[in-house]
């Protein structure tokens, strides 16, 4: 709560604080007016620190002023402290803002603030109040379990690094949603370089897959954040070892889907291209993958598609299904690495069988009553399903669904189904809550198109 008081004279038993100054209206027009001072505001407020540095903007207006002072005091000190103030326009008021910056040192609790306006005659005017401090311990860390394997590589090999992020809140436990930064201090050098980022999991463990291409160590650093300090894993040595100048590739669970297949549908291939690192195969990313097909009854690979293998090596293609035939994919390999091919997949393409003829249907006569309708009450619909036989409209029996559509809205909603007789007369019942429109739907069958009626709109009323 913002305490208010003026005088024409003012003794403050403070302590003398540094007065800051700014143009007077008053001094301009010769005239003589009473300081005010408003709009006293902190931020933020309150002043949470959790390890770093926080700094806190105080600012407040004035009317009438040419001087002004801004003192604040903590929880148990007698003695204010002034601030230093910087005054700027602020339409026929002047704005004052000031900062302080508050540590783990500050004094957690309720501060007291005081804003003083002068004017050139020796009035004042000002506004106290309290703002609170909140000084948080920041928790400790520690990164542990780290590991980098395997301890000898190929050049270029990946290797996976990973540990456990732990905090202490009472007890070590797992900190989980935190990132976590590999770095690499190659052999023969003094720094460390970031190489990758990686997420800890709910129980704090992380895990990452990185490329090895030189002897070094290997650590894990979490740089900290407002509740949480930072810290550093112990290192872990990998040799990197030169690589034989070629090695193989190939091309694994290579599919062609669906083995039977609508001409004019899409066909969806996918594969998988794999590197020979002398420790396993992993994934080859980044490479140029080409798709091949071979009709049946040819002997030629013809060029369909082309994909970029993804970080695990996986590559893919969807294309209109022509002919049917053998598929496979093929890695051209590189200076370093050898070329692979994927073993062929057949894939039958069929022409879909053309839908027999249907003649028209049509619903005709639709109603719905009464109108207006009651909330919660029945309404009644009828209708006529007719079906063209060559020699005119005639009734037909069928199934027919009611559908309704709110007022306003935009989408017809399923209601009911029910069947026309042999004449085909429509006829069914159902409650209605809201104001909106009605029809009936014939969807077909193998013999007739499907139609839908006209829509007949119905207020809902309440009595």
């Amino acid at each position: 709560m913002l305490q208010r008081t003026r005088a024409v004279i003012v003794a403050v038993a403070m302590g003398a604080g540094a007065f800051a100054l700014a143009p007077s209206a008053t001094a301009a027009t010769g005239t003589s007016a009473d300081p005010v001072v408003s709009n006293v505001e902190i931020a933020p407020n309150p002043v949470v620190v959790t390890g770093s540095p926080v700094t806190a903007k105080f600012s407040f207006t004035t009317t009438a002023a040419g001087k002004a002072e801004f003192q604040i005091k903590a929880p148990g000190v007698g003695v204010w402290t002034s601030l230093d103030l910087k005054p700027s326009p602020h339409g026929t008021e002047t704005k004052w803002t000031a900062s302080k910056t508050f540590d783990a040192k500050s004094t957690a609790g309720q501060w007291s603030f005081l804003a003083i306006a002068h004017s050139g005659d020796g009035k004042e005017d000002s506004a106290r109040g309290k703002f609170a401090v909140d000084v948080r311990k920041a928790l400790d860390t520690k990164i542990v379990d780290f590991d980098a394997s395997p301890d000898a590589v190929a050049k270029g090999a990946g290797i996976e690094v990973s540990g456990k992020l732990l905090r202490d809140s009472g007890g070590w436990s797992g900190y989980g949603g935190q990132s976590v930064t590999i770095t690499f201090r190659e052999k023969g050098t003094d720094a460390y370089r970031h190489v990758a980022k990686v997420g800890t999991g709910r129980s704090g463990w992380f895990k990452a897959r990185v490329k090895a291409d030189a002897t070094g160590w290997w650590r894990a650093e979490f740089a900290g954040n407002g509740g949480a300090r930072a810290s550093v894993s112990d290192t872990d040595r990998v040799d990197v070892k030169t690589a034989p100048k070629v090695v193989d590739s190939r091309i694994v669970d290579f599919d062609a889907r669906p083995d039977r297949v609508d001409e004019g549908d899409r066909l969806s291939l996918r594969g998988r291209l794999q590197l020979d690192t002398r420790h396993g195969w992993d994934g080859y990313a980044g490479k140029k993958v080409v798709i091949l097909f071979r009709a049946d009854g040819s002997s030629r690979w013809d060029d369909v598609a082309r994909d970029w293998t993804d970080r695990d090596g996986r590559f893919g293609a969807d294309v209109t299904a022509r002919r049917s035939g053998h598929w496979r994919a093929v890695f051209a390999g590189n200076d370093d690495v050898r070329g692979s091919s994927s073993g062929s997949d057949h894939v039958t393409v069929v022409r879909p069988q053309p839908e027999p003829e249907r003649s028209a249907s049509r619903v005709v006569k639709f109603n719905a009553s009464p109108e207006p309708g009651r909330y919660g009450r029945y309404l009644k619909f009828t209708g006529k399903l007719q079906v063209d036989d060559s020699s005119g409209w005639e009734g037909y029996r069928g199934k027919v669904a009611l559908y309704f559509k709110a007022k306003g809205s935009h989408k017809w909603s399923y209601v009911k189904t029910t069947r026309s007789n042999g004449s085909g007369n429509l006829y069914t019942k159902a409650r209605t809550y809201k104001s909106g429109y009605w029809k009936f739907v014939f969807k077909g069958d193998g013999d007739f198109y499907g139609d839908s009626s006209r829509s007949d709109y119905v207020r809902v009323v309440r009595r």
